[in-house]
């Protein structure tokens, strides 16, 4: 009935396990409590769990981010912690088995359900307010989306406490991902995990090129989207392309451990290496993925807060341009170990040298921009040069990477996990945290206290350079990855270091959950955005901060690359539209959420081979998305008195900061 789950599946004998799931019980039914409590079940089920709304789908995909950033960096406290001990000589307080199952789960919840969360959360609230639409090209599809991807979020929580999750590494090679080697379910949550929410994923790389394609305001031409735009539209290339080969490669995977086929076993033809090609043909475009959209919000920030024009605009999108092609032929400088001959190893790390080239160009128009410009200091510009210099060491770290010889010494060494945090943190994260912050008045109407995110940002970038800077030396040294026991003494020292390095930073992500803290206690001080924000200068915002829900009540038409420069430069205000009209907007609607929930369902009688349920939740998902094609009573008309009604209070709001010229 219940196929391969039984009680034993709850790991009773592990007190850490088992204190970590009774805590997420605790405060999971603290908040229900406090939402039943507090009587918000309907408001939370009409106005957010079912919106189609692009801003409150992005503020719910950071909110889910932000949750599995604090899991992700509890795994890494114990990883570190326990090698520290296992260097002094001590047995340490993970076993085995339960630290690999821990590095597997950091790598795929930083990379899958921390920082790809994070940038799609900011697209979705971004690119509509910047091309001019009302809202995506298919709204129902991104709330569809966001569901899938927490479906993922789910099924890798459940490995905690029914279960076990991978103890593979996050991209689950074979042999050790098979059914010999793991013939538990670990392996199984990995799969279905990644194959679900990689599924919403690329439906939002359709969504999102769609929109950015067929969706812009009249007389935004291709060279007049703003970069963060345009690094959007190649990253959904990227996704489109590069998504479908990690569901193919998961797929046969999966057929391997359920069918017992051989795509990629020694035997019957088979061949481990065919997997590490494809995993990495998905993987490296996945890197630039991550990073293309941190570009184009380097891009926005820096022109800002150097209240200057970005310089080399063309430039900066030919790069973009140039780094989306060639991010797919760098993947094999990953494993040039496999023993691939000289002439392929020649190309690959060339290849990567060369794309070193429009990542550079990036750098040097940032610089440039800030070159004579009247720099405001404040958290959001001191994550952007922290960003460039960080990034640039990690960058310079990936050329010597890249040349083979060099690869094969220190390929499964600590000098690589150095190089990957360095381009990831510095590089990713960075960029989320001041896209969060710059945005912020846009997705809730007041400003983050920058007091408390000047300290998280010194805290982070200190305790980075302490963390992982050492791991350089260590991987010069001799150690190698994913080592718990019988560490050389020899390590010890810089360990201890790199540790000291990891609580800086976890100080640092507790002045971040204090800023916000602070901000929403002191947040009617900053409802009126021509205050005094950011050190003392003032920013005007083109709409109000949060804007209505449908975005624009007359689509603007564009004249130039820099719109509301142009009407700064000439010394005008906002005026009202002679007249408004009618305007459609899609209805909320619970089919996502259905849909996710038979995932759900179907993806964990998978992984315990309740085929019985599977069986009946995929026919509950077809039936509900053959349902949802038939509905038709899927608009709500915004009437003109309802917009005149909200757009009355947007322009009183603007009257109030009006727009000044710019010298």
């Amino acid at each position: 009935m219940l196929g391969k789950l039984t009680f034993n599946a709850i790991p009773y004998h592990e007190p850490i396990i088992m204190g970590t799931v009774a805590m997420i019980l605790i405060l999971g039914l603290a908040l229900l409590a406090l939402i039943t409590y507090s009587g918000n079940w309907k408001w939370l089920w009409s106005n957010w769990l079912t919106s189609v709304d692009h801003k409150k789908i992005g503020i719910m995909y950071i909110i889910v981010a932000m949750v599995m950033l604090l899991r992700g960096f509890a795994d890494a406290i114990m990883m570190r912690s326990q090698q520290v001990i296992a260097s002094a000589g001590e047995v340490g307080f993970l076993q085995p088995q339960h630290y690999d199952q821990i590095f597997t789960a950091h790598g795929v919840i930083m990379i899958f359900f921390m920082a790809m969360p994070l940038i799609v959360g900011l697209m979705n609230i971004v690119i509509p307010l910047q091309i001019g639409a009302r809202d995506v090209a298919f709204p129902f599809l991104n709330s569809l989306s966001f569901w899938l991807f927490v479906v993922g979020v789910v099924l890798i929580n459940l490995s905690l406490g029914i279960g076990e999750f991978a103890q593979t590494g996050w991209l689950a090679y074979p042999p050790l991902s098979g059914k010999v080697y793991s013939p538990g379910v670990g392996v199984d949550y990995w799969i279905w995990s990644l194959q679900i929410s990689g599924l919403g994923t690329l439906l939002t790389g359709i969504n999102f090129f769609t929109t950015i394609i067929k969706m812009r305001a009249p007389g935004m031409t291709m060279m007049k989207m703003p970069v963060f735009t345009w690094t959007v539209l190649c990253t959904n290339v990227l996704i489109i392309v590069a998504f479908p080969i990690l569901t193919v490669t998961i797929a046969f995977l999966t057929l391997d451990r359920y069918l017992g086929t051989h795509f990629f076993t020694n035997d019957m033809g088979g061949n481990m290496m065919m997997y590490i090609n494809l995993i990495w043909a998905w993987g490296h475009p996945e890197v630039y993925i991550l990073v293309l959209p941190i570009f184009g919000i380097f891009s926005e920030v820096t022109a800002t807060f150097s209240r200057k024009r970005l310089f080399g605009y063309t430039s900066l999108v030919w790069a973009t341009i140039v780094i989306t092609i060639m991010s797919f032929i760098v993947w094999l400088h990953h494993f040039f170990t496999m023993g691939s001959g000289a002439d392929v190893n020649a190309f690959f790390g060339i290849a990567t040298m060369i794309i070193a080239i429009p990542t550079g160009v990036k750098i040097f128009n940032w610089l440039f921009t800030m070159y004579h410009g009247r720099i405001q200091f404040n958290s959001i510009m001191l994550w952007t040069v922290g960003f460039i210099i960080t990034f640039s060491i990690g960058g310079m770290s990936g050329v010597l990477l890249s040349v083979p010889g060099a690869n094969f010494v220190l390929h499964n060494s600590l000098f690589l996990i150095a190089h990957f945090h360095n381009v990831i943190i510095g590089g990713v994260v960075f960029g989320c945290f001041a896209g969060l912050t710059y945005w912020f008045p846009k997705f809730f109407g007041f400003q983050l206290n920058d007091t408390w995110g000047i300290r998280a940002f010194w805290l982070w970038i200190i305790g980075f350079f302490i963390a992982f800077m050492p791991l350089y030396v260590l991987g010069f040294m001799g150690m190698t990855r994913r080592l718990s026991q019988d560490i050389n003494p020899e390590f010890h020292t810089l360990l201890l270091v790199a540790a000291c390095g990891t609580a800086l930073i976890a100080c640092g992500v507790l002045c971040q959950f204090i800023q916000i803290f602070v901000s929403v206690r002191d947040r009617e001080k900053n409802l009126d955005v021509s205050g005094d924000p950011w050190n003392g200068r003032t920013l005007e915002w083109s709409t109000s901060s949060p804007p209505p829900f449908y975005n624009f009540a007359v689509v603007p038409k564009i004249h130039n690359r820099d719109e509301f420069w142009t009407i700064k430069e000439k010394g005008t205000t906002y005026n009202k539209p002679e007249k408004y009209s009618t305007i459609c907007m899609p209805k909320n609607t619970s089919a996502g959420v259905i849909i996710a929930g038979f995932s759900l369902a179907c993806g964990f009688a998978m992984i315990w081979n309740i085929w019985w349920m599977a069986i009946v939740s995929f026919i509950g998902i077809i039936a509900i998305w053959i349902a949802k094609s038939f509905d038709k009573d899927i608009n709500y008309y915004v009437t003109i008195h309802e917009i005149e009604r909200i757009e009355n209070q947007y322009y009183e709001q603007i009257s109030k900061i009006g727009v000044q010229h710019v010298n």
